[in-house]
């Protein structure tokens, strides 16, 4: 009987609007924008023409998917609509690469910003003050609970909280986009790519080479530090080896669009904020602990998620004409 009900809920009669929704306009403007960025740089990037042919096979989907809408409204096929563009997030992430590896890579900078203000590199450190499996492990958890954490987020703002559920998706994918236009200008790679590329004892020693455009043809890594071993290891390295690409370190999305999904939680409900907040904070050692991150990186990250949330509520507020207080809490 419960099952039944949940089916009738699922396919029952949807009232969104009958045009394009604030998401979907979201991603065919960052479409847009990217696509006169790699305008700009045609002549330095690697496969435009395939570049510009994913982004019309993506609007013609957005397409598709909005005239199947118009034939079926149902609550169904709105889950549909919003979760397709949310997991072309896998698509557009790499996509920042494409465009950053054209520029002049910037980590010496980033490498030695945490050298002077920690007097050491944590990115190092922090594995080996800390090596044991079972601490390994659980920040391992963490940081794979990144992507899972999403979906569990937006799938409970779908079930429990379905009025608010666009909203709260668009203001995840806004944070993200924005997180990604300071990516494809901002070129750098993160400590398991450019300690790799300049060997661990360089930085150590104070030495922070200027590796140009070094990324734009090698993506080599540092293993994993910590227990080596571990199911969750293992799991982050398939992940990384899976899409990981030299981009995107700072500030650190990963613990801004975390803040992010925790400052849209916690007015809905505290027990799920409190299930969450374990695994954020897990997260948060984690992108240091496995180099992925420089710790200026996550300290910035931390301070830009509060700014991005309140801005991505601000321009979803304006895509429905009705501008509000970006600073309420309120999703």
């Amino acid at each position: 009987m419960a099952m039944k009900k949940s089916f009738q809920w699922l396919t029952g009669h949807d009232n969104q609007s009958k045009g394009l929704w604030p998401i979907e306009w979201l991603a065919i403007i960052y479409s847009i924008l990217t696509t006169l960025t790699m305008f700009v740089l045609w002549p330095d990037m690697n496969h435009p023409w395939d570049m510009l042919a994913d982004r019309l096979y993506i609007f013609l989907g957005t397409i598709l998917l909005w005239r199947i809408y118009l034939l079926w409204p149902r609550r169904l096929m709105t889950f549909i609509r919003i979760t397709a563009q949310m997991a072309l997030l896998s698509y557009w992430y790499p996509d920042t690469y494409e465009f950053n590896r054209t520029f002049p890579n910037l980590d010496h900078i980033f490498a030695r910003w945490d050298a002077v203000l920690f007097g050491c590199q944590p990115s190092l450190e922090f594995s080996r003050l800390c090596p044991w499996p079972w601490f390994s492990e659980a920040v391992n958890m963490g940081y794979f609970s990144y992507y899972p954490m999403i979906v569990a987020v937006m799938v409970f703002f779908f079930l429990c909280r379905n009025d608010r559920y666009e909203k709260a998706s668009f203001t995840v994918m806004c944070s993200f986009f924005i997180f990604y236009l300071v990516y494809i200008f901002l070129p750098v790679a993160g400590p398991q790519f450019y300690f790799q590329a300049v060997s661990p004892e360089s930085v150590e020693n104070g030495i922070f080479p200027s590796l140009g455009t070094y990324f734009n043809h090698r993506t080599d890594m540092l293993p994993s530090p910590g227990y080596a071993d571990g199911f969750f290891c293992h799991l982050v390295e398939w992940a990384q080896d899976s899409g990981e690409r030299p981009t995107a370190a700072f500030p650190s999305s990963h613990i801004g669009i975390t803040f992010i999904l925790l400052y849209l939680i916690r007015p809905q409900s505290k027990r799920f904020f409190f299930i969450l907040l374990p695994f954020a904070f897990l997260l948060t050692l984690a992108t240091v602990y496995i180099q992925a991150h420089y710790l200026v990186d996550a300290i910035a990250g931390i301070l830009a998620s509060y700014p991005v949330f309140c801005l991505s509520k601000w321009i979803y507020s304006l895509s429905t004409g009705a501008p509000k207080n970006p600073l309420s809490s309120a999703t």
